[in-house]
């Protein structure tokens, strides 16, 4: 139950956290398009993840996407880093998103067994 808990807390302020880059999408739209579009389905990502804190085991492949994409999106910009395409503060959020696939990671929900014996034909 503690678990659960947990993983409540962690979906629903990363969901306000990946919402809150609705402020910085409106203000790049015109000076970086590319990032506004990013920051746009981060938005959107998080309100789905707010939404997922109500039933996580019935949202399990979205919190293992946001997982697995944040742990993505860190090896891309730690490698853009570490070539100086992108200043090396930006490994601060790289470390951030790896925290969060972590987090959500070890939190997610037990996969459900199948109850076979209500199977149609059964």
């Amino acid at each position: 139950m503690r678990r659960e808990r947990a993983l409540k807390v962690v979906l629903v302020l990363v969901g306000l956290l990946f919402a809150a880059t609705v402020y910085p999408m409106v203000l790049f739209v015109k000076q970086e398009p590319a990032l506004a579009m990013m920051m746009s389905l981060y938005v959107t990502l998080g309100i789905f993840l707010i939404l997922a804190a109500r039933n996580p085991s019935a949202n399990r492949s979205l919190i293992a996407f946001t997982a697995w994409s944040s742990f993505a999106h860190a090896a891309v910009m730690s490698f853009q880093a570490f070539r100086n395409l992108i200043s090396r503060g930006e490994l601060i959020g790289s470390a951030v998103l790896v925290v969060i696939g972590a987090a959500l990671i070890v939190l997610a929900p037990a996969k459900q067994p199948v109850d076979r014996t209500s199977a149609v034909g059964a």
